[in-house]
């Protein structure tokens, strides 16, 4: 064997700094259902075609005070989850707006990529995009 056939992404595990809040944050604005608790620091969540944890960091005496997430580190830049159409993310910019979530502007990537996304920030400052396809 010279390579491992892998599949789509199985689930994402976020550390958090406040578990209330992100499970908050995921459930009542995008949909996520909670699944089950893992443990007392740890949760997971589907919205039926993914599945994310929420975790505290594992090793609290490691955590770096008053952290936020920062794509400039080794590691994850953001998460994109597909919706419908680009009338979803117009609805998810009217949603954001009456909630004061901070995001950007719809953008459209053009032909090469043939979608539009758009990007707000979950509570822990990790970057989130809508992305829906042209059409």
């Amino acid at each position: 064997m010279t390579t491992v056939k892998t599949g789509a992404v199985h689930h994402q595990t976020l550390t958090v700094s406040n578990l209330e809040r992100s499970l908050k944050f995921y459930t009542s604005l995008l949909g996520f259902q909670k699944v089950m608790d893992l443990s007392t620091t740890r949760v997971l969540l589907s919205n039926g075609s993914a599945i994310i944890a929420l975790s505290m960091p594992p090793d609290p005496s490691r955590a770096i005070p008053n952290d936020v997430f920062n794509e400039n580190r080794l590691g994850l830049d953001h998460l994109s989850f597909s919706v419908g159409s680009r009338q979803d993310l117009v609805d998810a910019v009217r949603l954001f707006d009456a909630e004061g979530i901070s995001h950007g502007e719809i953008k459209d990537l053009g032909p090469a990529v043939p979608v539009y996304v758009l990007a707000f920030r979950d509570p822990d400052n990790i970057q989130i995009e809508l992305t829906a396809p042209h059409g």
